[in-house]
């Protein structure tokens, strides 16, 4: 057995039928050129599929990370663990769909959608892969998902690389969960290289907290700063940074921050990279900034859309990897948080990007000046500060919300085109975690100089999901008008 880590304990406990904690991907694939014409690919498009499902039920051995199931008995005092499955069920965890005719994005992303509200198997290992054939143009897509306590976005991603290779003619590339096992079977929370800390070492941290930081910290800014900086054992100069950052419970009230329901609604896009260069080389700004200043914009014709836009202005929660290059291959979670002012009361892009600007370069400075632990308890907090709205009933939408929305940036493959067993990859679309309180997610991954957003969100709490995709285009097109 192997003990989840308190990070990961977060993403099993506050599970629920209202919000699946689990996160997701949708790869969109071209079938390769001479599918159903000459000797490589045979088969015809329908045939091809089948037999890639088929070639992956037959995967000689399951990587251990995908092997792991929880455990929380009686006896282990509420404490979660995991166990290996020596009998995983692959016909279970991999299944074929097909898209109903025209077989158009539309059809994709409603089919994602359903795929993203359903719970998993806590009786299995918590994870599932569907093939979906009949996607208009001589496409595929392949839609997975694994639950948020396994891995983070970062480690899903570098699994989901080592599948891929630049050669279009190699064929016997694995599924993620066929990998080889390495060091997988011991990871954890905060697993990796040199120096990370375990969970043990955050247990103690949290083991520290004086009495009397909790009960300050309940009613102001200034105190949530104080019990951040008490529970990493910050320096004097870390709490200055963090009171002068922006902080949770900022945040106004708004129509993203109301209770949700277990039905999602997914959409997704792609932008070119060159156009989001373009304003970072006007603005000074980081590619991550210009993102949120892209999303920003949005988020702010949306809610006018709808008329219900705030005076104050929103904030976001933006995850940070911890991981380096170094590290190993661990499962589990290794993240910290800042977060970010929006800055939607403004009606000028230039100025909101600037205040975007000014505000992640604050939260950036404070973290760097943090160790690993720190950075962990931080990273800890910031999904932690969202719990009460989001498992005790009636909170959400009654209380200011310690954020009005997460927008993760994940980096993707450095190299492009990508092929998976002959088929090129085209797209490579994010699906994230909406909970109580929190019903929109935007998560985005790069790959073949493009950004691929994937928007995941509540389907009644957030209507007309698919809006905020030409809303995305008006920000970014008035980013680049900046002079």
């Amino acid at each position: 057995m192997t003990a989840v880590g308190p990070l990961d304990a977060m993403f099993l406990g506050g599970e629920s039928r209202e919000q699946p904690m689990h996160v997701g991907g949708l790869m969109l694939f071209e079938l390769p050129e001479g599918a159903g014409r000459d000797h490589v690919f045979p088969e015809s498009s329908r045939d091809f599929v089948s037999r890639l499902y088929h070639d992956l039920l037959a995967a000689p051995q399951v990587n251990p990370l995908f092997a792991r199931r929880v455990r929380n008995r009686a006896v282990d005092l509420g404490y979660w663990s995991w166990e290996q499955d020596d009998d995983v069920d692959l016909e279970y965890h991999v299944r074929l769909s097909a898209l109903p005719r025209p077989g158009r994005y539309r059809e994709l992303f409603e089919l994602t959608s359903r795929l993203h509200g359903t719970l998993l198997d806590r009786h299995r290992p918590l994870w599932e892969m569907h093939l979906i054939e009949g996607v208009e143009g001589r496409r595929f897509a392949v839609y997975s998902k694994i639950h948020h306590s396994l891995l983070d976005g970062v480690t899903a991603l570098r699994l989901m690389q080592q599948t891929l290779t630049t050669d279009p003619t190699r064929t016997n590339m694995p599924a993620t969960y066929a990998l080889p096992g390495g060091g997988w079977a011991s990871g954890g929370s905060g697993g990796g290289g040199a120096g990370a800390p375990t969970p043990a070492e955050l247990l103690a941290a949290i083991g520290r907290l004086p009495g009397r930081a909790l009960g300050s910290a309940v009613h102001t800014v200034g105190g949530t700063g104080r019990l951040l900086a008490d529970l990493a054992g910050l320096p004097p100069a870390g709490l200055r940074g963090l009171l002068h950052s922006t902080m949770p419970f900022q945040a106004p009230r708004t129509v993203l921050n109301q209770p949700v329901t277990g039905a999602r609604r997914f959409a997704a896009e792609s932008w070119p990279m060159e156009r989001l260069e373009k304003v970072r080389a006007i603005t000074g700004a980081t590619v991550n900034d210009v993102l949120l200043a892209m999303c920003s914009g949005a988020l702010r014709n949306y809610l006018l859309d709808l008329n219900a836009l705030p005076d104050k202005a929103l904030t976001a929660m933006v995850p940070v990897n911890l991981r380096t290059a170094s590290s190993g291959p661990g499962g589990g979670n290794s993240l910290a948080t800042l977060i970010a002012d929006l800055a939607t009361d403004l009606s000028d892009p230039e100025q909101r990007i600037r205040r975007i600007m000014a505000s992640t370069a604050q939260a950036k400075s404070v973290l760097s000046d943090l160790t690993p632990l720190q950075n962990l308890v931080v990273g800890a907090l910031g999904f932690a500060v969202a719990g009460p709205g989001a498992v005790l009933p009636g909170v959400a939408g009654r209380t200011t919300p310690p954020y009005n929305i997460v927008i993760s940036n994940v980096p993707g493959p450095t190299e492009s085109p990508l092929y998976w067993n002959g088929s090129r990859l085209l797209g490579l679309y994010p699906a994230s975690i909406v909970m109580n309180g929190q019903a929109l997610n935007i998560s985005v991954t790069s790959y073949a100089h493009q950004l691929h957003f994937g928007l995941i969100g509540c389907r009644r709490t957030v209507p007309h999901l698919q809006r905020m995709l030409t809303h995305l285009e008006t920000s970014l097109a008035e980013l680049e008008n900046i002079h």
